[in-house]
């Protein structure tokens, strides 16, 4: 499997609770973590066993130098990690409260330096194959995002879209998703833009599935995604596909310490078990283990589950 997306450096303070605007919080402790959407996306398809190449850009600077390694220890195929001379590596400033809860601002840095050309080229080395996963990030150029998954649907892959941050994305891009997986508020942006581009009046919401479920639905402008599958945090999940009822996924109770990059291990996993051969919903119900063990560790990687501790999670977790 592909995943085309972001690195960061994390930058972590651990405080009593989130501040409020113009607040400051004392009381905290630092720590410095690899992170970005897809490089966590990436890490975390590894730790389950699936062979992983990551298509991306680094700065050249300490940070890019650290970031690939990092990459490259846990077996992911940084190959396609490119060196934008000149920039700065992607940096997220996060603060997390005692109880796992978090607030991220990104400096993207070198992710914005990957074009559509760019990952045309990477896509092309690395000889993708109908059956293939790729799982695509947003905190990269829409372009570029659009065209992982127009190149993935092209060559008969499974595409997947991660569409956070929803901003700027529309029908044109997460059309070409056979699975779009994006949190409650992100669902949400992405229905207010269909509805501003097609001026029509957007209605009262009916309810989560429902709302899913317009996504799902062919338009006169394009067609619809074949899956969407709603990622509710502690609530677990909703996976919509059209002309079936909605499943939704319990999520196991843990102790959770650290959510950030939880919705990163549910994309990983996910991804990771359609290349296994699982179907949807059985990479979803995965994936939704897998999310629940990563808060449970701080940082976004150091609570990625191996498939060992997912196996073992799962044995036990929810139906």
């Amino acid at each position: 499997m592909i995943v085309v997306g972001s690195v960061n450096i994390d930058l972590v303070v651990t405080a009593p609770r989130l501040p409020a605007a113009g607040e400051t919080v004392a009381g905290g402790t630092f720590a410095r973590h690899h992170g970005g959407k897809g490089g966590n996306q990436a890490v975390a398809a590894a730790r389950l066993g699936a062979q992983t190449a990551f298509v991306g850009a680094v700065g050249d600077d300490e940070f890019g130098t650290d970031a690939r390694r990092a990459l490259e220890a846990e077996g992911v195929d940084a190959t396609e990690l490119r060196t934008a001379a000149g920039d700065a590596t992607g940096v997220a400033l996060i603060v997390v409260a005692f109880g796992g809860e978090n607030l991220i601002a990104v400096a993207s840095g070198a992710n914005h330096s990957l074009t559509p050309d760019g990952v045309r080229a990477s896509l092309s080395s690395l000889a993708l194959r109908a059956g293939d996963v790729v799982l695509v990030g947003h905190e990269i150029p829409t372009a570029s995002a659009r065209e992982a998954l127009r190149l993935g649907r092209q060559w008969g892959t499974i595409t997947v879209l991660d569409p956070a941050p929803a901003d700027g994305l529309d029908r044109s891009v997460f059309g070409l998703a056979d699975v779009l997986t994006p949190n409650r508020a992100e669902l949400a942006r992405l229905l207010e833009a269909e509805a501003r581009r097609t001026g029509r009046p957007e209605a009262p919401a009916p309810g989560l599935a429902s709302l899913a479920d317009s996504l799902v639905k062919t338009s006169a402008e394009g067609a619809g995604v074949p899956a969407v599958f709603v990622s509710l945090g502690a609530g677990g999940a909703l996976l919509v596909r059209p002309g079936t009822t909605p499943v939704d996924i319990a999520a196991p109770p843990v102790h959770a310490v650290d959510t950030t990059g939880a919705g990163d291990a549910l994309n990983g996993a996910l991804a990771a078990g359609l290349a296994s051969g699982l179907d949807l919903e059985g990479a979803a119900r995965r994936a939704v283990v897998a999310a629940s063990i990563s808060t449970t560790a701080s940082g976004a990687r150091d609570g990625l589950p191996t498939a060992r501790e997912l196996e073992a999670a799962s044995n036990v977790a929810p139906s």
